[in-house]
């Protein structure tokens, strides 16, 4: 598993306060370090407060204890022992002990065999209990709402997808999202395997860190709407909102769809078209959190108008191209855009994915990957590589999961 980063605690085990404080603060907006998540903090923490389940995540104290999880969930489950565990992470077999012990306890790790070894008693082989917990994803795109219940492994339990308008108001599609999230995990936050909150992403532009939604390109009627807070009264869960195509990279990460490569861009052509930022290793959501608004970046001056208000917008161009059913010149815009994206990043790989992408994958990937090989020629270097990306049009909603499910195992959060 590539391409995330991974936070490591000292090499004593002693407990750094990282990952439930990471995956709660996160849902609750503690993490933005001010004032400026006081109040939402506290409103919404008095329900993920309330909402606790039977799974207790005491084991998650430490970003030791997150490391070690992480080795588990990649081990899959064939398992690891606590020897390997040790190696790999860097802290002692009495620190690994403790842990496992811990986790255990909490239901999160169980023995999967044993192992033979070089010398003396064969091993113990511990594997993470994937149904331990479960994490729900919502993807709002702007006519569609998808929803999926992953469990810690990420993997796909139930899936629900229904017609959505995103303009039908806030009330709307608030109680549309909470009745498919209590359609999915009709036991929400209590019991063995309980939910610990949803990820929900959507359209940009937004502010992660509070959940607050701004001008919703095409629907400025959202701009102020304190999403993540009233989702989280309502589910009386941690709810944790971000852009569509920021958890769609945040999934192709945790996954390691990109293999060794630690910086790449997702490019998501579906109703609309943003694009996703992992540089070394994270998430790059920027200091307001506004970074990878791909789809309006003006590429034709006095160009047609674009739903944010600009003109001669990629994403205009892009989808009036493919009305017209010109799908090679769609691609054509596309790769220019890409072009000038991996000029100013000098990112290693471009991904690419969403339905539009999904109904002609190879045009596409051919269109933008000649752009790319073009430039590269005219300045004597190597073509960056272009991909469609493994998931298609479920990989926002796994991915909103994982806003969850990421911090739990030390991964992904920039």
């Amino acid at each position: 598993m590539g391409g995330v980063n991974r936070t490591k605690g000292g090499a004593d085990g002693r407990a750094d306060g990282g990952v439930a404080g990471t995956m709660m603060g996160g849902a609750v907006g503690g993490t933005d370090g001010g004032a400026e998540g006081g109040t939402e903090a506290g409103t919404v923490g008095g329900a993920a407060r309330r909402s606790r389940n039977s799974m207790q995540l005491g084991a998650l104290r430490s970003h030791n204890a997150a490391l070690v999880l992480d080795l588990l969930r990649t081990a899959g489950p064939e398992g690891i022992s606590r020897l390997e565990l040790a190696e790999r992470t860097g802290l002692t077999p009495q620190a690994v002990s403790k842990i496992t012990a811990r986790l255990r306890e909490d239901g999160l790790a169980t023995e999967a065999g044993r192992r033979a070894s070089t010398g003396g008693k064969p091993r113990t082989v511990l594997r993470l209990v994937p149904e331990a917990g479960h994490a729900v994803g919502v993807h709002l795109d702007r006519d569609e709402l998808t929803a999926v219940l992953c469990d810690l492994t990420g993997a796909v339990v139930a899936r629900r997808r229904t017609p959505l308008d995103l303009g039908a108001g806030a009330q709307t599609v608030v109680e549309r999202a909470v009745r498919e999230v209590r359609e999915l995990a009709p036991g929400g936050g209590r019991g063995p395997g309980a939910v610990l909150g949803v990820g929900v992403a959507l359209p940009g532009p937004l502010d992660h860190r509070r959940g607050v939604l701004h001008r919703v390109t095409g629907f400025p009627e959202w701009n102020g709407f304190p999403l993540r807070d009233v989702l989280a009264r309502r589910l009386s869960l941690p709810v944790v909102v971000d852009k569509d195509t920021n958890a769609a990279a945040l999934g192709l990460a945790v996954q390691g769809a990109a293999g060794a490569v630690t910086s790449f861009a997702y490019l998501h052509f579906g109703a609309g078209l943003g694009g996703g930022l992992v540089i070394g290793g994270a998430v790059h959501r920027g200091t307001r959190t506004g970074a990878g608004e791909f789809g309006h970046q003006v590429v034709q001056l006095d160009g047609p108008p674009c739903g944010c208000g600009n003109r001669g917008c990629v994403e205009a161009l892009c989808l009036a191209a493919v009305a017209r059913g010109e799908t090679a010149e769609a691609a054509r815009v596309l790769g220019t855009a890409a072009g000038n994206l991996v000029a100013l990043l000098d990112v290693d790989l471009v991904l690419l994915g969403g339905r539009t992408i999904a109904a002609a994958p190879d045009t596409f990937e051919r269109g933008v990957a000649a752009v790319l090989d073009e430039r590269a020629r005219r300045a004597g270097g190597d073509a960056v590589p272009v991909r469609v990306a493994s998931g298609g049009e479920r990989g926002v909603a796994e991915g909103a999961a994982q806003l969850l499910l990421a911090p739990l195992f030390g991964r992904g959060e920039g």
